[in-house]
């Protein structure tokens, strides 16, 4: 049974209770991230707890708990789960005041709700999705218009990745005014000859923790890049692409709606990025 973190606790996962007037369960009032453990250590832990720290404080939201406190309890729950390779999961709402209201609760009053919890996998590194590439589908990108917080807002990244299964592919991009936003939980790139293409950061897209990462890695490699908007289109006519997220590092798309991308299979760029980064995070990872 995993050991999780709840509000100044390590207990039991089925000991954790959160009020039925939690904000991050009426409103989505909450932010959340996602750490990835290689060889049992946090990857890129910092640049998370940064992009924590915008988020909360785009939805007037201060931190409730210090980096230094956020640090220690992620690495105890990963010690205390015997988590060699897998995922910290960490959620703070507005907390839980005593009825349900549009208003915000006044912060000295009601405090934050924090949660963490881990989840082991035994296959971030080898992944068969690696070696085989994602298929995608297109659909429309309706969502709200600050993509940028990272929310807990999430249903219809969910229907997203429902539509995708229904299709018989393993997830969807978004589209909006004719380019492709995202995928329903990762950045979407896709290469052009040699040159490395991705949506320029703004309130459309989630200003990806691995998509910095894998950006600066290929700067250093001397890989060139262009973050420009790109259409369906040009990725049904690009060599390769490839989505980054921290649960899937750097993952090739082989196919979107059904048109092969490239020769159809991973692409030398696509794999080289990833060795790169599997290999820059462990060496980096605290």
């Amino acid at each position: 049974m995993r050991t999780v973190y709840l509000n100044g606790e390590f207990i039991p996962e089925t000991e954790a209770k959160v009020s039925i007037f939690d904000r991050g369960f009426l409103m989505a009032d909450g932010i959340y991230e996602v750490t990835s453990v290689l060889d049992g250590k946090l990857v890129d832990f910092s640049g998370h707890i940064n992009r924590l720290e915008r988020s909360l404080g785009e939805l007037d939201m201060e931190m409730p708990i210090s980096r230094s406190k956020l640090l220690e309890i992620h690495r105890k729950l990963v010690s205390l789960n015997n988590v060699r390779e897998g995922l910290v999961y960490l959620q703070i709402t507005r907390g839980a005041p005593a009825d349900r209201d549009f208003v915000f609760p006044d912060p000295k009053q009601t405090s934050c709700t924090v949660v963490l919890f881990t989840q082991s996998k035994s296959d971030l590194v080898e992944n068969p999705k690696a070696r085989e590439g994602f298929k995608v589908i297109s659909i429309d990108d309706i969502r709200w218009g600050r993509r940028d917080i990272k929310t807990v807002q999430l249903l219809y990244s969910s229907m997203g990745k429902m539509m995708a299964i229904k299709a018989g592919v393993d997830d969807a991009w978004m589209i909006q005014d004719g380019v492709v936003t995202e995928g329903t939980a990762n950045n979407a790139f896709i290469v052009v000859g040699s040159k490395i293409v991705t949506r320029p950061l703004s309130t459309d897209i989630l200003h990806g923790v691995t998509r910095a990462a894998v950006l600066r890695f290929a700067e250093q490699s001397q890989m060139e890049l262009e973050e420009r908007p790109f259409t369906v289109e040009e990725v049904k006519s690009a060599d390769e692409a490839f989505i980054t997220s921290a649960g899937n590092f750097v993952t090739p798309v082989v196919e979107i709606d059904g048109i092969s991308i490239g020769e159809g299979k991973p692409g030398p760029v696509s794999l080289r990025l990833r060795e790169i980064y599997i290999s820059e995070a462990r060496r980096l990872a605290e």
